[in-house]
């Protein structure tokens, strides 16, 4: 293949595919952020990629024909195929005596006080749960030998029941995986898709290391077709997929590890959240990511957290993912009445179709973007850069038969004003949700939000991040001017990763040099699968991991892997629960392992060091509002606000509330006590005023 050439050489385009729209993103030749924003598109999310690819390109001036840029994509095909159970028809083999394992699961009960509580199902149905006769021992010492006719009679079986895919999971295979490795290369010989525990995921805990390997199992199938369609769309350029644990991937990987890219949209949020906060002058920050469907949240304290103890659509999924917790509350949340006559907003979206009524798609529930429209908070002529205009009749029709219904036609109000107080009360609710999720991952942790920046991004972000932060009693709020495409960004600067786990189960009185030899064997295998997806040796960096707990603990804390990793130990456990046990027997559990390739990429560059002093002027002024009475009777407080144009804002801007600050795919909300001003890399940095 001859060397690229042309506009689209060393260039990389970042797409995140969200519920509502699709997001592009990329740095041109000089360093300037371009970004491009169209609806998604769920029949085929590939059509909405390629028209979106088709403008962006077209606006970097790459011509179609000339060399194509390296696009690093992440999507939700993955997880809806799950939270939808419209994944592939799968098959779940075990070790004999072991088929109910997905049924049993755990006993644990996720509400705990809930009589009524019910576990989903497990993705497998009963009919396509199968035996087979072999035992290896925790130790890997073979108690019963592995039949090959069985395993052909398996596939015979697998056959008749039109298995899609398959998922392997033997009894302590991880240990031993020989008879896994025999029964995946025989059924695939068979041309059946198969995933072996042993490879998605070699670590112990039975029923998590199932489970994963039926969700790899599961999707797999799915994303695969999805890739393909994507990759005959593009044609000739190189594709990379996001991972849920903030690096990307070559295709193959993902392919075979379809597990691993389930959560990548909001996983490479957080790495561009960092990326921003970082060239703001901070790395203690709580990323902030609504979107139109949900939001998505992250507490960073000096690096991007990460956990093996995810759940996706309420099934265990043990792959390393990026820390971040979701609620059902986004821009197309809708709000309703319950049973009781209660407000509720979400966790039910609009979606992309067809959308809040504001958009003119369909819609007929109000959703939180009609209530913003209708507190003057959301500029209808200036919705996508202007392109795109909302219907604000349409959100005020809507939310004044809420507020009827909710009793709030009192006192002969006119249907604006019934609107406008019934949209008061959705942004509230769904502000109370976020709240309580920003809650979760600092106050129930221990951290105070006090210390940490708030970095908004997501469509929606922008216009419920100050009330937020006063909320919370965080002082600052970063809006960087990707926001509403941060995800997208963050695919951008994401570099490859690959994450290894082998249970290994020592005592404390192992000796270090053999826990380093292991260690070193996952350190070969994992240079050269970076190496081979074409990153330059000297730009791989391992950082090994131990798993580490105390004799009859259920669970593990993880420690680098160096001399005096045991004092480390008990360091940590002191800092995380309030006390330890130097003296008391350990168990070392998991060696892991983290490969990472640095990736080159082209840089933002910062504005001119030419800085504008003062406040800039409004391009006009618009009613916003910003209160109401404690009665239904009492008046609203409704206020002019300053509208600005983000494009026209230059470094050294000051901004006074209220205020609206409107760009081409997002738009942000000052209140009165907030003030703004922008930085070099045109972030908008708002200090919050006093709790409300």
């Amino acid at each position: 293949m001859s060397e690229p050439s042309g506009p689209g050489r060393n260039l990389r385009v970042g797409i995140d595919v969200g519920g509502t729209f699709t997001d592009l993103a990329a740095v041109d030749a000089s360093g300037v952020l371009r970004r491009c924003k169209v609806f998604s598109t769920p029949e085929d999310p590939s059509w909405g990629v390629l028209k979106g690819l088709e403008s962006l390109l077209q606006d970097l001036g790459v011509e179609s024909g000339t060399a194509l840029p390296e696009i690093v994509h992440g999507s939700t095909v993955a997880t809806n195929a799950v939270l939808e159970r419209k994944g592939a028809r799968t098959a779940f083999v075990a070790t004999s005596g072991f088929r109910d394992l997905l049924t049993i699961g755990r006993q644990d009960r996720p509400d705990l006080f809930d009589f009524a509580s019910h576990r989903p199902a497990p993705l497998v149905p009963d009919e396509l749960c199968f035996e087979l006769v072999e035992r290896v021992t925790k130790d890997g010492e073979v108690l019963a030998h592995l039949a090959e006719e069985s395993i052909l009679g398996l596939a015979e079986a697998l056959r008749e029941a039109e298995a899609e895919s398959v998922a392997v999971c033997l009894l302590f295979s991880f240990a031993r995986p020989d008879h896994e490795r025999r029964v995946g290369g025989m059924l695939r010989e068979a041309g059946l898709n198969v995933s072996l525990s042993s490879e998605v995921l070699p670590e112990f805990r039975e029923y998590e290391r199932a489970s994963t390997t039926v969700v790899n199992a599961y999707v797999a199938p799915i994303l695969d077709r999805y890739l393909a369609g994507l990759e005959r769309g593009l044609g000739a350029g190189s594709l990379r997929i996001m991972l849920s644990n903030g690096g990307s991937a070559d295709v193959a990987v993902a392919r075979r590890e379809a597990v691993r890219s389930i959560l990548s949209g909001p996983a490479a949020g957080v790495v561009g959240a960092m990326h921003v906060a970082r060239s703001a002058g901070t790395d203690r920050v709580i990323g902030f990511d609504m979107g139109g469907t949900s939001t998505d949240v992250a507490l960073l304290d000096g690096e991007i957290p990460t956990t093996s103890e995810g759940t996706v659509g309420g099934l265990p999924v043990r792959v390393p993912i990026v820390d971040i917790h979701t609620v059902g509350a986004g821009g197309g949340s809708i709000a309703r009445l319950d049973s009781g006559g209660a407000l509720r907003v979400g966790p039910e979206s609009a979606g992309a179709e067809p959308g809040p009524v504001c958009y003119g798609r369909g819609g007929r529930e109000p959703t939180v973007t009609d209530a913003n429209v209708v507190l003057g908070r959301l500029p209808p002529e200036h919705f996508l850069g202007g392109s795109y205009r909302l219907d604000a009749q349409g959100s005020r029709g809507v939310l004044a038969a809420l507020g009827k219904k909710a009793g709030l036609g009192l006192d002969g109000a006119d249907d604006l004003e019934v609107a406008r107080r019934a949209a008061f009360g959705v942004v509230t609710v769904a502000n109370a949700r976020m709240e309580r999720a920003l809650r979760t991952i600092s106050v129930e942790r221990g951290h105070d939000p006090a210390d940490f920046a708030l970095v908004s991004f997501g469509g929606a972000g922008g216009l419920h991040a100050c009330d937020l932060a006063r909320a919370l009693g965080i002082r600052r709020v970063l809006v960087p001017p990707a926001a509403s495409v941060l995800s997208a960004y963050g695919m951008l600067v994401a570099d490859v990763v690959k994450d290894y786990v082998r249970t290994i189960m020592r005592g404390g009185d192992v000796a270090f040099e053999e826990l380093e030899a292991t260690a070193r064997k996952m350190e070969a295998q994992g240079r050269e699968d970076v190496a081979r997806q074409g990153v330059d040796r000297d730009r791989i960096e391992l950082v090994r991991g131990v798993d580490v707990r105390y004799e009859g603990q259920a669970f593990e804390i993880t420690v680098p892997l160096e001399p005096g990793f045991l004092e480390r130990f008990h360091h940590k456990h002191e800092r995380l629960y309030g006390h330890s046990n130097p003296g008391a027997p350990v168990r070392i559990v998991n060696l892991r392992l983290r490969a990472t390739g640095r990736l080159p990429m082209r840089r933002l560059r910062p504005l001119a060091e030419r800085a504008e002093e003062g406040v800039p002027r409004p391009a006009g002024m618009r009613p916003v509002v910003l209160g109401l009475g404690a009665g239904v009777s009492d008046p609203l407080d409704v206020r002019p606000a300053a509208l600005f144009d983000h494009a026209e804002l230059q470094p050294g801007h000051r901004l006074e509330g209220p205020a609206v600050v409107v760009s081409s795919d997002t738009t942000v909300w000052l209140g009165p006590r907030e003030t703004g001003h922008v930085d070099g890399h045109r972030n908008l940095l708002v200090d919050v005023g006093g709790r409300s």
